[in-house]
């Protein structure tokens, strides 16, 4: 994997918690638990662009059946 720096500047208690994390969970370096942390963030977006689908999905039914309602075959 092709890896590129960065220079990132964190609030002292985020700084902190990465160390303690990284140690807890025996990761060998700050950016591994960085990297964690972004796939999660990647995660929550794609479950969200998922949700909005389902959504949009739903409202075009939802436009179908407000469409169909009260039609008959004869209507057709």
């Amino acid at each position: 994997m092709h890896a590129q720096k960065l220079s990132i500047s964190l609030p002292e208690s985020s700084a902190d918690f990465i160390e303690q994390y990284r140690r807890t969970h025996s990761i060998k370096s700050r950016s591994e638990v960085i990297e964690q942390a972004l796939q999660l963030l990647r995660q929550r977006e794609l479950e969200r662009a998922y949700r909005d689908a389902a959504a949009e999905e739903s409202d075009f039914k939802d436009l179908d059946n407000a469409i169909m309602d009260g039609l008959d075959d004869e209507t057709w």
